[in-house]
């Protein structure tokens, strides 16, 4: 795996909106593997592989979760607003910066309770969050901040005792991202024809993946996203280490049995370990792609992480790996596909 690769996806600036960066970097990336590329007007990046046979579509949101401000105290503490599933425990202590037209301002993420060394009776909600610079509104205002504006979280990405284990921000789903990268690079000569698909706002609604649909129509389609961990408990069934997960079913969507039957089987072919996912909780662009255009057979794969939706999320190298290949797979062997719903 090209651990730098990952790094610099993880580490490059880009939430729900405000996705100009990330996507600039993925299009440089993609350039030399794909026929074309063009940003549709909501703003998903779309690279298209020209070929023969049913149109694929792959699909990897490439934004992530944030924080907007929302206004200044009198005080000067800045209340900010969620974007993307967030909760408040996992951001206090985070330290953030402020990009304003004046210049960079550096803050850290607390509560009143925290700064004053209060003892915390219950869980702090996101009303109570507030960002500290050391400035007073004054200040801030002078310097250009004002309401509307993102918060940069802390940026860093490490490999922990085990250098199969990488941790940092962003993995939701920049780990989805860097999948279909390298799945472009190794797919460059097949002869199929393929819609690589870096949606925006997933987070925050699934809006680009809706959207990205129209341009494109295809036949079949495969969400390369993340989900949670939980082997942490007893009786895990998404183990970091134990191979890609696919999704059967989550709170909102129930995928397709042809394209799931497709992928196992590549799985069983490949002898590439694969854990099925049930969920009652979440969703992912699958979704609404698969009620656009009268309908559109789609999936989940990816991976699993432990910590999602926080800065320090984990992945398994080798999860992230057999994902690749086993797409892989799947993608030089379309003639297996059953077309029955």
């Amino acid at each position: 795996m090209d651990i730098e690769l990952m790094k610099k996806l993880s580490l490059t600036f880009g939430p729900s909106g405000n996705e100009a960066e990330i996507r600039s970097l993925i299009k440089k990336l993609m350039k030399p593997y794909v026929d074309e590329i063009f940003v549709d007007k909501y703003g998903n990046l779309v690279c298209h592989k020209k070929g023969t046979g049913p149109k694929l579509l792959l699909a990897a949101h490439l934004e992530e979760i944030g924080l907007m401000i929302k206004g200044i105290d009198p005080s000067g503490d800045i209340r900010c607003s969620p974007i993307g599933g967030i909760e408040p425990v996992n951001v206090i202590g985070e330290r953030v910066t402020l990009m304003t037209n004046k210049g960079e301002i550096r803050g850290v993420v607390t509560t009143s309770h925290i700064s004053n060394n209060e003892v915390l009776t219950e869980a702090p909600a996101m009303k109570d969050v507030h960002i500290d610079t050391g400035l007073t509104k004054q200040e801030l205002e002078k310097r250009g901040v004002e309401a509307g504006q993102y918060l940069n979280l802390e940026r860093y990405f490490v490999t922990l005792g085990s250098s199969q284990y990488i941790c940092g921000k962003a993995m939701d789903d920049r780990v989805g991202c860097y999948i279909l990268v390298e799945l472009a690079r190794r797919l460059r000569k097949v002869k199929q024809e393929i819609y690589y698909v870096f949606t925006v706002q997933e987070e925050v609604g699934l809006y680009g993946a809706k959207t990205s649909i129209y341009g494109i129509d295809p036949d079949y389609a495969i969400v390369v996203d993340v989900t949670n961990a939980d082997d942490k408990q007893p009786n895990p069934t998404k183990s970091l280490g134990n191979g890609p997960c696919l999704t059967i079913k989550d709170a909102d969507m129930l995928s397709n049995r042809c394209v799931d039957d497709w992928i196992k089987a590549a799985a069983k072919r490949k002898k590439i370990p694969l854990q099925l996912d049930v969920s009652d909780e979440g969703t992912t662009d699958a979704l609404t792609i698969s009620i656009s255009k009268g309908g559109i057979p789609s999936t989940v794969l990816g991976v699993a992480l432990r910590n999602l939706h926080t800065t320090i999320s984990i992945a398994h190298t080798q999860d992230i790996e057999h994902c690749i290949q086993l797409l892989e797979e799947v993608l030089k062997n379309t003639h297996l596909y059953c077309k029955e719903v």
